[in-house]
Order: structure tokens, then sequence, then C-alpha cells
């Protein structure tokens, strides 16, 4: 066993194990629009129980890709295979073209914190239960518990928070609350697109380890969380030690450990830690 800390976090990693199964795999997959070739020929996996990082230049294909994984974007050739839990072993299935029942209940065991949160215009506590109304058969006095509990567990005021509107939130309390509005939801995979871009040190701090401990959280049934984030912030990479996949040209130019690819002196993957600090520095277009 060996054990991985995070300034006084503690999990237990265990690296002789069998390993894990596939949440999702994207075998071949290509996008283009049009003429223009985004991404072509991705091969890769992501397992349970696994933090993944992918990294690249922007309009190198990381939200395109992320997209492709969680089926909002059909590729233009190869396929993406990922877990329908509610079948004994998880199998694989197709998230195009499995029956859409199937693709359904995927989701269902999947949450997204979008880079700009993605709240819509309600009270804080209208966005976190929404989803438990619609798609649970929780009442509204064990949904308003569920809620306060995510809240707290982002470190929100919860009293003071469940009222505001989302236009009276600043952007580490918005992005807060899509956290906890993932966490409402216990599932089994959650997905980040940027989540500290265009926040405070401070701030991004406390997403760092928020993300963290979302991560290593257990599921209801017990099951490791698995957690895939796009992200230019070389502090959370830091923290949080991933699986890095760097994108680059339109394919994989680095797939593995954090303290690896920091290692790398040339190519592509040195060029782009050169170039981490603008990216995340970046305005953001939002005020999130």
């Amino acid at each position: 066993m060996r054990l991985a800390t995070m300034e006084g976090m503690t999990t237990l990693d265990s690296p002789g194990t069998t390993a894990a199964r596939v949440e999702v795999r994207g075998e071949g997959v290509t996008k283009a629009f049009g003429d223009h070739v985004v991404l072509q020929n991705i091969d890769l996996e992501i397992r349970q129980g696994e933090i993944v990082a992918m990294v690249g230049t922007s309009g190198c294909g990381k939200t395109v890709l992320m997209h492709m994984l969680l089926g909002l974007l059909p590729p233009t050739e190869g396929r993406v295979l990922v877990a329908d839990h509610e079948k004994p072993d998880a199998p694989l299935i197709d998230i195009v073209t499995a029956p859409l029942d199937e693709i359904y209940q995927v989701r269902l065991s999947w949450a997204v914190v979008f880079q700009h949160n993605a709240l819509f215009s309600a009270s804080v506590y209208e966005n976190c239960a929404l989803w438990l109304r619609e798609h649970t058969e929780m009442d509204e006095d064990a949904i308003r518990e569920r809620v306060r509990e995510s809240l707290a567990a982002v470190k929100l005021n919860v009293d003071t928070v469940m009222a505001k509107h989302r236009a009276e939130l600043s952007g580490g309390m918005a992005k807060r609350v899509a956290i906890a509005r993932a966490l409402a939801v216990d599932p089994m995979v959650v997905w980040y697109d940027e989540p500290t871009t265009g926040l405070d040190p401070v701030t991004a701090t406390h997403i760092h380890d928020l993300l963290w401990h979302t991560h290593h959280s257990p599921h209801h049934d017990g099951a490791r969380r698995t957690t895939v984030v796009i992200t230019h912030d070389r502090d959370l990479l830091r923290r949080i030690h991933p699986r890095v996949i760097l994108l680059h040209g339109g394919g994989i130019a680095f797939d593995g450990p954090y303290e690896e690819f920091t290692q790398v002196k040339d190519g592509p993957v040195h060029e782009y830690l050169a170039e981490m600090p603008a990216l995340h520095a970046r305005p953001n277009r939002y005020g999130q």
C-alpha cells in the first residue's frame, strides 16, 4: 500500500491490485468540422478511480474531446464506449448508437461542472434540487436535506446561500454551488471544464481542495469515483498529481503520470509547460 497525501488529506492507493474496470474508452476517435480536422484517431481509456487531467493549448480540442466522451458530440469516425452502471458488471455501451434509454441511464451516473458553471436563473436551492426532483423519487424534505449536505460539503453557509439568486453569487461562490450540485447527484464520474480559470489564487486553492475531496468521497455503494478535468492550472496538477493527457496537433502527445509530465525537457510537453501560466491567467469573459 502507498499513502497519497494532500496537505493533511490522506487516501490509500494500491497500484499493485488488479486493474480497475473501464469507465470510458475512445477507439480511433476523429472529429472534423467540414475540412477542419480537430482530433484524429484518438485511442484512450479512463478507468474507475482515476483522476485524469486533459491539457493542451487553446484550440487543441480538449473540450471537443470531452464533449465526444460525454456523447454531446458524435465522432466523425471511431466510437466512444462508456460503462452502464445499471447493469451487472457495468458493461460498455456505445454512447452514440446505444438505445436512448441506456444512454440516459449512463448519464444519470455522471455530473458535469462546466467552465462557466451553467447555473440557471433561480435560487441556489432550485439549482441543486431540480435534478433530484426530475430523476429520483425523493420527497421535498429529503431533497432539501441532500442539498443542505452538498452545500455544507463545499464549505458554504447553508442558511445564507440557499435562497440566494444566481446573480448574487461571486465567481468563487458560483463555482462552489456548481460543485455542490454535482455532489447532490452522487455521481460515479465527475467531469470538470477548467474549474479554476479566472478565479483568484485563494479561491482557486479552495476549488483544488473541493475537487480532491469530491473525488475521494465514496459513492453511496462504496465504489470509487472517477474524475476528468480540463485545466491549464499547474498548481491544480501539482496538488492532485493526476494522470495527464496532453493533446497536440490533433493527437495525444503525452499520456502518463504527472511526475513524468513535469520532467519532459523538450517537444510539445516542454512548450506547453512554459505556456501554462499565461493560459491559466487569461481573462474570463464571463466574469466568473
